[in-house]
């Protein structure tokens, strides 16, 4: 067990909904210091879900600091079920798609606006790849929904069943489609 002043949680990764449920309980009563902790337990999947709908990491940004605005003042209305990344998540697509409304986008943006023109606006897991051109070239194969959940599970690191709960989708459904999606990526690759 961890103990970081106030905050108690555990450690293991199967407790990770609890460690949540507790410190949204903690943020509901106003401790900064459990909102701070639940951010940094969070905020790379809902930066990665984020990125994943709209594919400009400005706006992504700009909507994880709505999506945790949200979260610190609906807090007390959470309702503890043992799932609340998926509340966060249900948030941040919430403010994705008023994002889209705003702006008049369509959900199937090009994927060449996740990509800035200076140094340092790219996704870091792109920026990362050997070789981002071809990276970009085989992740633009993919139909919008596998784009999200090969996206979700390599660069938030979520689970098939989280993603599932995210995008409303059976747990089969997800699976299949990150199957096809990662085959089409690896056949698309060796083609290269």
């Amino acid at each position: 067990m961890v103990l970081l002043g106030a905050l108690h949680f555990p450690e293991s990764p199967e407790n990770s909904s609890l460690v949540e449920d507790s410190l949204l309980q903690q943020v509901a009563e106003g401790n900064q210091e459990a909102f701070q902790q639940l951010y940094q337990h969070t905020d790379r999947a809902v930066y990665g879900f984020i990125l994943s709908v709209v594919k400009n990491p400005q706006d992504a940004e700009e909507i994880m600091q709505e999506t945790y605005m949200k979260v610190w003042t609906s807090a007390p209305s959470y309702q503890a079920q043992g799932k609340p990344l998926a509340w966060i998540f249900t948030i941040a697509r919430n403010l994705c798609y008023m994002k889209f409304r705003e702006q008049k986008h369509q959900a199937d943006i090009g994927f060449d606006d996740l990509e800035g023109t200076e140094q340092g606006e790219i996704c870091p897991q792109i920026e990362q790849a050997a070789d981002k051109l071809v990276l970009k070239a085989a992740l633009e194969q993919l139909k919008e929904e596998e784009r999200q959940i090969v996206l979700l599970k390599n660069s938030s690191g979520l689970k098939h069943r989280e993603i599932a709960q995210v995008m409303k989708m059976p747990l089969a459904t997800v699976l299949s489609k990150y199957n096809r999606a990662m085959k089409k990526l690896e056949q698309y690759l060796r083609e290269e």
